[in-house]
Parts: C-alpha cells; sequence; structure tokens
C-alpha cells in the first residue's frame, strides 16, 4: 500500500487515544468515541477538554469523521493489509530490538511516501511452521482498543524462500512494558490507577475468550504502555500483546504433527496448576488458566514487577507447591475488596 498518506491524528479519540469506531460531537467542539465520552460525563459531568458542563443528550453522531474512519480502515486493509519491505516502510536497522527462539522485533519507519502517517511502528518476525496461521491470527483479532494493533503482513522480496517466516508491521509501544513502567517506578500507583489498568486488561481477555482464543503467556511483561497518566487514570492506555501459545485454540485446531515439545514453553511462574501437570496436554490451555495467570499478573503489579514466587529460586519447587495449591500471599497494598 505504497499510497498510503492519511494521517490519523484526527482520527484518534482524546480519551482513549484509539481510532473513532462511533465518533459524537459535542457542544465543545471536540469529537470523541461515545462510549468514552458517555463513561466520562457520567462519572464528571463535564467536558473533558473545557471543564464545562457536559450532558449525553448534547451528544451527536459525527457521520464525517465516521466516513474517514472507515475509508483510513479500507485503506489499511487494502489487499489484505499487505505491505512490502523497502517501499512502504523499513528496518531502522538489521540490528534486533528483542529476539527470542520463535519471534524476532524491529525498530521500523514509515518511508518518504508514507510520512504523513505518524504511527510509530515495529516490524515482527515470526518463525515456524505455524507462523502464518499466527500471523492471521494477529492480524484478525487486533481491532480492539486493548489489543496490540497490526497493520498487516509485510512482504521481503529478498527473502521470498523463507516458507516458514513471517514479518507483521505493527504500532510501537514508546512507553515500553507494565512489567519495565513498575520497576522504574519507586513506588506501586495507587490502587485505583491499577485497577483502571486491570480492567483495560480484561476486556481484551474477555475479547479474546469470545473469540475462542486462550493467550497462555499472560504477564506484566506482554501488557504494552501507550500512555500512563497518573493523575488522570482514565487517560491511561494499555495493550495485551505475545500470544504465544494462543494458536492452539479453536481458531487453529491441532494437527497430528504439532509437536508436543512446545509445552515445555511453559511460563511456570504464571502457570495454572493444571498446566504444570506432569501429563498435561495441550487442552489444558483454557480460559481458566487464563484468568489464573491474570490473578498472577495482578499480585506482580501490586509487588511493583517482583517475579512470582520470588523467593523460591527452583522452578520445579515453584511447580511443586502450585501443584499441591499453595497460592501466592496478598500484596500489602492490596485491599481486601480485591
Amino acid at each position: 500500500m505504497s499510497n498510503m498518506n492519511t494521517s490519523d491524528d484526527a482520527l484518534r479519540c482524546p480519551i482513549t487515544m484509539e481510532l473513532f469506531r462511533d465518533p459524537v460531537l459535542a457542544p465543545d467542539g471536540h469529537t470523541y468515541e461515545r462510549q468514552a465520552i458517555e463513561q466520562w460525563i457520567q462519572r464528571h459531568g463535564t467536558s473533558p477538554m473545557t471543564r464545562r458542563p457536559l450532558s449525553i443528550e448534547q451528544l451527536y453522531s459525527n457521520r464525517t469523521v465516521k466516513e474517514l474512519v472507515d475509508s483510513f480502515d479500507i485503506l489499511l486493509r487494502e489487499k489484505n493489509s499487505r505491505f512490502i519491505l523497502n517501499v512502504d516502510v523499513k528496518k531502522k536497522n538489521e540490528r534486533p530490538l528483542v529476539q527470542t527462539i520463535r519471534k524476532t522485533i524491529y525498530g521500523a519507519e514509515w518511508l518518504s511516501n508514507n510520512n504523513n502517517n505518524q504511527s510509530e511502528i515495529i516490524l515482527l518476525k515470526i518463525d515456524g511452521t505455524r507462523a502464518r496461521h499466527e500471523a492471521s491470527f494477529y492480524i484478525d483479532l487486533s481491532h480492539h482498543p486493548y489489543i496490540i494493533r497490526t497493520f498487516g503482513l509485510v512482504y521481503d522480496r529478498n527473502n521470498l524462500d523463507q516458507k516458514d517466516a513471517i514479518l507483521l508491521l505493527q504500532e510501537y509501544a514508546s512507553e515500553g512494558s507494565l512489567y519495565e513502567l513498575l520497576q522504574k517506578r519507586n513506588r506501586v500507583p495507587d490502587e485505583k490507577i491499577l485497577i483502571h489498568i486491570f480492567l483495560q486488561i480484561i476486556e481484551a481477555m474477555i475479547w479474546l475468550a469470545y473469540n475462542h482464543v486462550v493467550h497462555s503467556n499472560l504477564a506484566c511483561r506482554n501488557v504494552l504502555v501507550f500512555n500512563f497518566d497518573e493523575n488522570q487514570p482514565q487517560k491511561t492506555v494499555m495493550k495485551i500483546t505475545d500470544f504465544s501459545l494462543s494458536q492452539y485454540s479453536q481458531l487453529y485446531p491441532m494437527t497430528s504433527d504439532t509437536p508436543r515439545k512446545t509445552l515445555d514453553v511453559i511460563p511456570i511462574r504464571y502457570a495454572a496448576p493444571e498446566v504444570l501437570s506432569s501429563n498435561a496436554t495441550l487442552n489444558v490451555y483454557t480460559e481458566k488458566s487464563d484468568i489464573y495467570s491474570m490473578g498472577v499478573l495482578m499480585w506482580e503489579a501490586y509487588s511493583r514487577g517482583s517475579l512470582p514466587w520470588t523467593n523460591i529460586e527452583n522452578d520445579n519447587e515453584v511447580i511443586r507447591r502450585v501443584s499441591h495449591g499453595d497460592l501466592l500471599s496478598q500484596p500489602s497494598n492490596c485491599s481486601q475488596s480485591i
């Protein structure tokens, strides 16, 4: 899509920082996402921009912005949202930002013919026989405000023989992960802010569950920070990423040649007891195991990014304790209501 030159600055809600889905015009002259501004008015009764009184009855659909958003989205989806490396986008550096066994992340930038697009981007390379399935999964489920946005596939004309490798274009979270945010702070964010963050993660997980997807790798390191405002928590935006084992969902049924060794790649200190069982199969990954991991993530956030079971060095001992029903202790700053 080398002709893409639309700027999305005016197509984002000033509250959520997300592209509009149902834009409404308010008397203050600003356009907002309907759900976001209605929730704001219910809490504050004023405009988030001018602080003057505002009511839900004064909101009107902004058809002009809606048409622009639809056109922009169609532009992104054109040709299955496919881009060409060194034509539409390029790597900033051949040295990756992050590299694991199956995934490599490169810093990226739009080329001159796309320089009106202000979105910061990265290139995600996925290796393996199921890479194309996983890539489709990222694209199909990314149209949610709290899931990392994947713009589409990127073709590298110089590496067309790499049949088991896929390159994706994704939005870049310049503020890093929730884990990094917690680690660099001197104290844990107020519980009200944490609850706001938890609710965003839960909304994203509900969306995955609705689409019969199990995340299987939920942790603070896999929650990206797109905006953090300690004074106005409602402006904080988090998005989940790295669905590393979730291809074993109903979207991508197992095949007889699915490698059993994949089970060895388990985030042990975040995993539910049934996942850690010695006779576990791929079917143990369910919504329930994700709920367990969500609880561990919440503990991690309250503990300022500490490693779960931090007082236990041996992972096998963690497995033994979790399998016997032991639970992480309640952080002192976590209220009883949580």
